[in-house]
């Protein structure tokens, strides 16, 4: 069956055949279509190997600002040698007469030898007939030339000086036809319909890799016997700092680590024995004046413990196996692996019997069933819980061992002042960490950035 071809088609193979090699602009003017026209038909020919299309690029130059000054009165260093030519000068006077480029002009003077110093005076050492740009400031004045009609040597000096010169880059587009286009017969074609004609590739919409990542992470902890909860994502810092045992003059409750809502402060903060309780805590344990209008400042949550530890607080469990998942949020330089906002995982398992053995049995089948296998233990500090330990996972792509969650037992300064008499295990992480892992990429605002080529090979993978 012979090729069916669009009229815009033919007008521009019609075109080439005349003319055999043009840009699109001037395909425009010979084949009177309009720009949008030329650029499909081109598409549809290059999609059936009928046009070849090749792009180029060159440079073109012009003078910047203080190249068409230097055009106009001379270079700075030649300014000077000028006004050296009828004998030695004070340094006072010259800096008088050049102004601002005196510097600039007595530098590139001295490092090439052709003045010299003596006391306070500057005379001629070597006159140059030409100095180095100047050949090129002549050629350029106040056009715009080829990079290619330039000498390489003497425009490399006035590219590395501020100003001097712009440099512009041209893309270009040259379209031919292929071999096999060139014995085409146009009139054949008249009428017929091309079955075999692609069609247009149509790309599903489906959730988002990262959205699958937390909804895979809620569904191992629900069919491993968890409950969620949910709460806020902004809380007094009460429940953020002051109820987690955090000094009010702790690193982390400074502006430069956490967002503060400003002048917004909670009118209810926990019941007064709560706020009693946790102010002895820490009078009696970190030795200060506790503030209760310091815990009262509301912030976006830095992490989601607050909603744990709230909810114990509240219900006061004898034995319970909660989550909490959701948005944190912390006042970072945002970084290959550091995010303003992030998602994150919490869980704590309550009972009589829990054990920090029973802690990293859980954490191991978590993230077997999340595909990580190769898992190990630090022990390390947190404010919060103790003992308490680091999860460390082996990253096979970077061939080193990095940090995942955070886990421990709830201190007893956390749990008695809120009447919680049980033992706490807790752990906590964040979701884009494993996510990175999971998709194999080592910048996490990779799932930030709407790279649609990306997000396409990442959900064809699942």
């Amino acid at each position: 069956m012979s090729q069916v071809f669009h009229e815009i088609e033919k007008k521009i193979i019609a075109s080439l055949r005349d003319n055999p090699k043009q840009t699109p602009e001037s395909l425009e003017k010979s084949t009177h279509l309009s720009p949008d026209q030329i650029r499909r038909g081109i598409e549809w020919l290059k999609l059936k190997d009928l046009a070849i299309v090749t792009e180029s690029q060159s440079s073109v130059i012009s003078l910047g600002k203080n190249g068409i000054e230097s055009f106009q009165k001379g270079l700075p260093e030649r300014r000077l040698l000028d006004l050296l030519k009828s004998g030695p000068k004070k340094l006072s006077d010259l800096q008088k007469e050049l102004g601002f480029v005196f510097g600039p002009s007595i530098g590139l003077a001295r490092k090439n030898n052709w003045i010299e110093a003596s006391s306070d005076q500057i005379s001629i050492k070597n006159f140059p007939s030409e100095l180095p740009g100047e050949k090129t400031l002549k050629l350029i004045g106040n056009e715009k030339l080829s990079k290619d009609k330039l000498d390489p040597n003497d425009l490399s000096g006035l590219l590395k000086r501020p100003d001097f010169i712009i440099e512009d880059i041209i893309k270009s587009k040259e379209v031919s036809l292929s071999d096999s286009a060139k014995s085409i017969e146009l009139s054949d074609t008249a009428g017929e319909i091309d079955v075999e004609a692609k069609v247009p590739e149509v790309f599903v919409a489906r959730t988002h890799p990262l959205k699958d990542t937390i909804n895979e992470i809620r569904e191992i902890f629900v069919t491993l016997g968890f409950s969620e909860i949910f709460g806020n994502m902004t809380q007094s810092s009460f429940w953020n700092f002051d109820a987690l045992f955090t000094p009010q003059d702790h690193p982390a409750r400074e502006l430069q680590d956490t967002f503060y809502l400003d002048k917004i402060n909670a009118k209810k903060i926990g019941t007064p024995d709560q706020i009693r309780k946790v102010s002895e805590s820490h009078k009696k344990n970190w030795r200060y004046q506790w503030d209760i209008n310091e815990a009262r400042k509301m912030v976006l949550r830095t992490h989601t413990t607050c909603v744990t530890i709230k909810h114990l607080a509240e219900n006061k469990p004898d034995e319970a196996r909660i989550f909490s998942l959701g948005r944190v949020f912390r006042n970072e330089k945002v970084s290959y692996k550091h995010l303003v906002e992030f998602n994150q995982i919490e869980g704590v398992v309550v009972g009589k019997d829990a054990s920090l053995r029973n802690l990293m049995g859980i954490q191991r089948e978590f993230y077997k069933r999340i595909g990580i296998t190769k898992i190990k233990f630090w022990p390390t500090f947190f404010p919060y819980t103790e003992p308490s330990l680091q999860t460390m996972v082996y990253n096979e792509k970077l061939g080193k061992w990095i940090e995942l969650f955070g886990m421990g037992i709830f201190r007893p300064e956390v749990t008695k002042p809120l009447g919680i008499t049980k033992p706490v295990l807790a752990w906590g992480g964040g979701i884009e960490r494993i996510a990175m892992l999971k998709y194999d990429l080592d910048d996490v605002r990779e799932f930030y950035n709407n790279n649609l080529g990306w997000l396409r090979s990442a959900t064809k993978c699942q």
